[in-house]
């Protein structure tokens, strides 16, 4: 198979142009040389007329020898790249962000081990200038002491050894820096250039023409120079950007386990029975497909022949294998345990449940929590303050320090630019973010953003639909009573018939049921659907409707002669559909859809941690009332439509209640968008998906716990993230402005801020990770 070769040769198809490999079995001898391509009947059409395609595409210029092992992935074309602290910047092109300075990054990771530009050349300059950094702090700490040389020789070596580390290993500081200025936006390296330049600056002035300062910055022979603390600094800010750079890289780990998921081929079914591996960008709707055992299911589709039992847990995180038969969905990236299937692909790309994942989980990591914007607007006036708090340190050193006063003053005020980090700030809530949504994804637990993340652990009230919801969404057809003048096939032949347009879970139990009994189903005309209700259409010349109490009721239909069957019915936990004819009541259709094994457990975990559970649905109040006591639910509403849905939860958000919806249907869709949190089954419809601000890839309503676990948790190392940020700069301020010394003698090196500048990012990112090993 192609994806057990070593090395691949990639290979341009001459007659589509689609990527191949030389493993690929459809190949061509032409000319002495082998042909390849993506199918057979690609195949087909080079060798019917070969020169059409070798003058337009020849084979041996497209061959490009690859190795996984020496090159690393290409990034694609049209890649966006974004800022990690500053989402709202995106551009097509890499470079650094102009708010912050940080490199921006794909948005999408790709899927490489190899690590990034930015890191492999932050690791140069901090390799290469190390040893001159240790030579120069080496003769700044001890030189006097073995007197070598002269002290006005030794400055001139530390020039020279110092120049190569301040203009070569920290010209991408200084560019930043410069770049904060033109923007606008002072930042991290506003502050790192400023210290930096002042304390070089300064060193050279001193080397160069010592004569224009007082003799009292005479030391030593020498007037004072500080050419080691500009070379420790970028030394260390180098070591910190690369201890930075990594930890980050870490915390996109759940997003690139997701994309590694995707098989890299599939093996289609061709019409003419011939089966073939292609790349899974070859397959295309409607393909058939092979999965073997101990295969994974390239895409999304539905079962044709075969059986087999499927590990989801990838994607949905349910340990167990799921049994799948002819007719059940199949999810692309699941893992076929033990038997064959033959599969219809129905979605391929970006239509397929992984792809909507990352994607999701993507958007949450980049939205922006907030939370934040405290931390946003202290960042905005924090470079300012801290370069107004360096001058007055500068100035009040000189005025009244001991001498020599300036020199003290000068590093000082580098102290107090350098070890301020408002890069620890802003990346306190971003580096969560990256962290939770990643790890809940591989939870089954989809949040949209930060926003939705930061509200759930808030939510007090819950609101639950039934069908689908509570209980499996798969309904069975249980009976079908009939009024005089129609026969119980007749009653269930008319429903199926009109229900054959609608979505509804209950619909399609109907037509099935009639599809087994071999009744005729006719075409339905001016079909009408009156969402959580039911329909109406014409059949045969005859006005049919089909819907709870309700739309009866609406239509002026009277239900009277079936209400106590009907009621007998609900209180078993069946849902009753009403069928009318012209205006006529015909008789009555008995649906049931059984309660998920996990929704007991799921509302008992969440009523115990103090929240309210409320049931609302579309079904009669009997069926819905006869659930809920099963269940342990006391509030329920029953034959609500999607506006009665709508107004319970604004009426509970104006009792002070935080409301969390949870649905699968599109009746569900207005309430998932009004409630303060929504939440969608995964086993749901996409307008309920797209309409919620979480969504449970499996359906299961265990999710909605651990999606409170996660949210407080999330927001608990937020705030310990945002804490260490304020307190670090709070008290490291004041220790390099030199307060202290006045009472214990103590001053702060500007190297030793130069560390602990490099390590406040490091510990922020650190603290995130660990919510990778946290318990839900």
């Amino acid at each position: 198979m192609i994806i057990n070769s070593p090395v691949l040769q990639a290979l341009k198809d001459p007659v589509c142009g689609m990527a191949v490999t030389d493993q690929s079995p459809n190949v061509f001898n032409y000319k002495g040389k082998p042909v390849y391509f993506c199918s057979a009947s690609c195949r087909a059409k080079f060798v019917g007329d070969p020169a059409k395609y070798s003058d337009k595409n020849s084979s041996s210029d497209s061959k490009v020898l690859e190795t996984k092992s020496t090159l690393s992935e290409p990034i694609p074309t049209g890649t966006i790249y974004t800022c990690p602290m500053h989402p709202e910047v995106r551009q097509d092109q890499a470079g650094d962000c102009p708010k912050c300075g940080m490199a921006l990054e794909p948005e999408m990771p790709i899927l490489d081990d190899a690590e990034s530009p930015e890191l492999h050349d932050f690791k140069r300059r901090f390799i290469w200038t190390l040893p001159l950094t240790i030579i120069v702090t080496f003769l700044a700490m001890l030189g006097h002491r073995l007197q070598w040389f002269e002290m006005t020789t030794q400055s001139w070596i530390e020039l020279v050894l110092t120049l190569p580390i301040v203009l070569w290993a920290g010209w991408p500081f200084f560019e930043r820096g410069i770049q904060s200025v033109i923007n606008r936006s002072p930042n991290m390296w506003t502050l790192i250039g400023l210290g930096t330049a002042a304390a070089f600056i300064y060193s050279v002035v001193a080397t160069v023409a010592p004569n224009v300062f007082p003799a009292s910055f005479m030391a030593m022979g020498r007037v004072s120079v500080y050419f080691e603390a500009a070379a420790v600094i970028i030394s260390l800010t180098l070591l910190g950007q690369i201890l930075e750079l990594k930890a980050r890289s870490q915390t996109s780990a759940a997003i690139k386990s997701l994309l590694g998921l995707s098989p890299k081929t599939a093996r289609r079914i061709n019409a003419d029975g011939v089966e073939e591996d292609v790349p899974l960008t070859h397959v295309h709707v409607g393909d058939m497909l092979r999965i073997r055992p101990g295969e994974k299911i390239p895409v999304d589709g539905v079962v044709t022949e075969g059986g087999s039992a499927v590990d989801e847990s990838m994607l949905t995180g349910e340990p167990m294998p799921v049994t799948k038969g002819v007719g059940d969905k199949l999810i692309g990236a699941t893992l076929n345990t033990n038997g064959a299937l033959i599969m219809r692909s129905e979605k391929v790309g970006s239509q397929t449940v992984l792809a909507s994942i990352v994607q999701m989980v993507i958007q949450a990591q980049r939205s922006k929590a907030p939370m934040q914007r405290m931390a946003d607007q202290v960042a905005g006036y924090f470079v300012v303050t801290v370069v107004a708090i360096a001058l007055l340190t500068f100035v009040v050193w000189g005025l009244f320090g001991p001498e020599p006063s300036w020199v003290y003053g000068l590093i000082n005020a580098v102290a107090v630019l350098i070890i301020a980090c408002p890069c620890a700030l802003g990346l306190a809530t971003p580096m969560s973010i990256m962290v939770a949504t990643g790890k809940a994804a591989t939870q089954g637990v989809l949040f949209r953003d930060a926003a939705a993340i930061e509200n759930f652990r808030k939510v007090d009230t819950l609101i639950v639909d039934k069908t689908g919801t509570l209980t499996e969404g798969k309904p069975r057809f249980n009976q079908a009573l009939a009024l005089s003048g129609y026969t119980e096939d007749e009653v269930l032949g008319l429903a199926a018939s009109l229900d054959q347009g609608s979505e509804h879970p209950l619909a399609d139990a109907i037509v099935k049921a009639a599809r087994e009994k071999g009744l005729v189903i006719d075409k339905v005309e001016d079909f009408e659907s009156s969402t959580g209700i039911g329909v109406r259409g014409r059949v045969n010349g005859k006005q049919l409707a089909l819907g709870n109490t309700a739309l009866m009721t609406q239509l002026n239909v009277h239900i009277e002669s079936l209400k106590v069957q009907a009621e007998e019915l609900r209180a078993t936990g069946a849902s009753v559909m009403y069928l009318a004819v012209d205006g006529q009541l015909a008789g009555l259709l008995s649906v049931s859809d059984p309660i998920k094994e996990s929704t007991a457990e799921a509302l008992a975990t969440l009523q115990s941690s103090g929240m309210r559970v409320i049931m609302a649905t579309g079904d009669g109040l009997m069926t819905a009332k006869s659930v809920a006591s099963k269940l342990g639910i006391d509030e329920v509403y029953g034959e609500v439509k999607p506006a009665d849905k709508l107004a319970l939860v604004d009426k509970l958000q104006r009792e002070g209640r935080i409301v969390a919806m949870a649905g699968d249907g599109i009746n569900d869709a207005p309430a998932l968008a009004k409630a303060d949190v929504g939440v969608a089954m995964g086993t749901g419809t996409d307008v309920a998906m797209n309409s919620a601000q979480v969504t449970l890839v499996k359906g299961d309503l265990r999710g909605i716990a651990q999606a409170r676990a996660i949210s407080e948790q999330t927001i608990a190392n937020m705030k310990q993230n945002l804490g260490f940020a304020f307190v670090y700069n709070a008290l490291g301020v004041p220790l390099a402005a030199g307060v202290l010394y006045p009472f214990t003698g103590w001053l702060l090196s500007p190297m030793i801020a130069a560390l602990a500048m490099s390590l406040s990012s490091v510990s922020v990112i650190t603290n995130a990770l660990r919510l990778r090993n946290s318990h839900t």
